[in-house]
């Protein structure tokens, strides 16, 4: 991947800074909308190490609209829960929300690796340039878009843009550029992350140790990953020495140690380590002028709960339609103010469950550690304890302020689709067979009709919307009815879909002149 590439254009519509799986997928995203793009990426090629390895269902649904869903179905490995032990013994099994007749399961495991080769595969064929060994030296705006100086194995280039999105990670240049900085807190608990190959025949499944024998006053946790690669994260005391406890000579005994005891006994061998503490911080806001930040260059979130890479995903999903209606002339620049408005606020309540994790599992001080402690002890034979253990894993956040949240008319008996809330997934019977309702998310709006008379869900393209009829006889296991809150007995009713999946509004009666005004109102056409 490191051969040269084509010459980068003097021009783009939309430049991508940070070619990780966050830029990647926003360029798979907007070239799916029509919307030509150019990646530039500092390092020659996919990242080393498994880095981030957990994949929610909402990113997985994120990154079957970027084409990447079946290679990614292919090779990860799902799980539905795991186990946390104190000392050597079992306080908490959980289970994430998951049923037989889901498309996608609550998480799967995948190096981060193979995600951003999945999703540079998908770009092949589409208006998308992948500049590697390229990085972000330089950005200032003008009236006519953003202006980057970019360093490459040949020199320095100046490009134009319309638009920048920086995805350039936690040390992000175009940040630094803009004068800008993150805000929040930083722990100081440091961790270990190292990748090894064993073959082992446990189940898919979240471990944790806290206080364990073969790593006295560590947290340790394990998730198995495909090819046969375990990554193990452990922490570090206070005490210790960030460089010597990178050696492999510090790690190997450590892992070794932990290995033993809990059984497994096949050979192995290291692949990849780094450290990791945890951070809580974020920009203010992620919309300044014509550039545009996601990812790491926006937020450092807690691994703990998983929600890093998830939530970048996700800013990726909510930024994409958005900047493609804006550049096609269907949307008036600021919807992209929505962008920063929802994602800043998914943001702070990913900090605050990420916050409380992390105080739980890396204590920052005595205090912690000893009501920590105490959960734990008392988790051993009080059920009732054993979920302030609950990791809390990475979910969907509902944009309950967002300025793009229209009406909610009439009565409804569920919240779980208000105005705001990701759109709930149904099994549907169409003229095909059986099919998932989120297979009509991602790449328009859609005009969702629950209810009233036929036998099969069908959709048609109307006035620049899907129009999706699903007729009660079609919602054959009232998944829809129940998830959407339709009242029984009820008439058809009308529920608008953004591109990305969430609710913008809702009515008890079919009225599609009134969802047209109301998208009309905020400056969006379909």
């Amino acid at each position: 991947m490191d051969r040269p590439g084509p010459p980068l254009p003097s021009r783009v519509p939309v430049l991508i800074a940070g070619g990780g799986p966050v830029g990647l997928t926003c360029a798979a995203l907007l070239a799916r909308h029509g919307i030509a793009t150019l990646v530039m990426e500092a390092d020659a090629g996919y990242c080393s190490g498994s880095r981030a390895i957990c994949i929610s269902r909402r990113s997985q649904e994120i990154l079957h609209w970027a084409g990447a869903g079946a290679a990614l179905q292919a090779k990860a490995l799902p799980w539905t829960g795991g186990r946390s032990y104190f000392r050597d013994r079992e306080v908490l099994r959980f289970e994430m929300p998951h049923e037989p007749a889901q498309r996608f399961a609550p998480m799967v495991n995948i190096q981060q690796y193979h995600v951003e080769q999945f999703v540079h595969q998908a770009l092949a064929g589409m208006p998308a340039q992948v500049a590697w060994s390229h990085r972000v030296s330089a950005v200032r705006q003008d009236d006519d878009g953003v202006v980057v100086q970019a360093a490459g194995p040949d020199g320095e280039q100046e490009l134009r843009a319309d638009w920048l999105v920086a995805c350039d990670g936690g040390r992000s240049t175009v940040r630094e550029q803009l004068g800008l900085a993150l805000e929040g807190t930083q722990y100081e608990g440091r961790y270990v992350i190292a990748d090894i190959v064993q073959a082992t025949q446990r189940p898919v499944e979240r471990l944790a140790w806290f206080d364990p024998p073969s790593n006295p006053g560590s947290t340790l946790l394990m998730h198995r990953q495909p090819d046969d690669v375990w990554r193990i994260d452990y922490q570090l005391r206070d005490d210790e020495d960030a460089q010597a406890a990178l050696a492999p000579a510090a790690i190997e005994p450590r892992i070794q140690s932990h290995l033993t005891m809990i059984g497994e006994h096949a050979p192995w061998r290291m692949l990849w380590s780094s450290m990791y503490n945890a951070k809580c911080l974020t920009l203010r806001d992620y919309r300044h002028g014509r550039v545009l930040f996601a990812g790491d260059a926006a937020h450092l979130v807690p691994i703990f709960g998983v929600r890093g890479l998830n939530s970048g995903l996700d800013d990726a999903g909510n930024l994409a339609w958005k900047l493609a209606a804006v550049l096609q002339g269907r949307a008036h620049e600021r919807l992209l103010d929505s962008y920063s408005v929802e994602r800043v606020q998914a943001t702070r309540e990913n900090l605050a469950y990420g916050a409380k994790s992390t105080e739980f599992m890396a204590p920052p001080n005595f205090a912690f550690t000893l009501m920590r402690d105490a959960a734990l002890r008392l988790a051993l034979d009080e059920p009732r304890v054993r979920a302030l253990i609950n990791p809390r894993q990475s979910a969907p956040i509902a944009y309950a302020a967002s300025p793009l949240n229209g009406p909610e008319v009439g009565a409804w008996t569920s919240a779980a689709a208000a105005p705001g809330a990701p759109a709930p997934e149904a099994l549907l019977l169409g003229e095909g067979g059986e099919f998932h309702l989120s297979t009509c998310f991602g790449a328009g709006w859609v005009a969702l009709v629950l209810g009233g008379a036929g036998a099969v869900a069908r959709s048609e393209v109307q006035g620049g919307w899907t129009l999706l009829q699903v007729p009660d006889a079609a919602d054959h296991l009232g998944q829809a009815r129940q998830r959407y809150g339709l009242p029984g007995g009820a008439g058809a009713r009308l529920v608008l879909v953004r591109p990305d999946g969430y609710v913008c509004g809702r009515w008890d009666h079919v009225d599609l002149d009134a969802a047209r005004r109301e998208l009309a109102s905020r400056g969006v056409q379909p």
